[in-house]
């Protein structure tokens, strides 16, 4: 298919506070290992847009949003066949409460 990646304010925000927490909180191999895995996960969407499940707590929405799971974060992201991109709109830690991802 060989969508492109687009990355939402939110999406790069989130990641980098991922980032910059492992880095204080473990090491900074860790934090770098950590972003770069979520990086390459979205990137498999390229020519996989479908692999991740449809998300349920999203389903009101009037865009049908997906959901990858990499480790303790679920990427949040949406098929905009309109662009012919991937556009990854948030990554959320599994580990807080569920209702922030409305």
């Amino acid at each position: 298919m060989g969508l492109k990646i687009y990355w939402t304010d939110l999406a790069k925000v989130e990641v980098k506070s991922i980032y910059v927490f492992l880095k204080r909180e473990a090491s900074l191999a860790i934090a770098k290992n950590s972003s770069s895995e979520i990086t390459a996960e979205v990137k498999r969407l390229i020519n996989q847009p479908y692999i991740g499940r449809i998300e349920e707590q999203l389903k009101n929405s009037p865009r049908e949003f997906r959901s990858l799971i990499y480790s303790n974060y679920k990427i949040i992201y949406w098929i905009n066949t309109d662009k012919n991109q991937i556009e990854t709109w948030d990554v959320f830690d599994c580990r807080q409460e569920l209702l922030k991802i409305k």
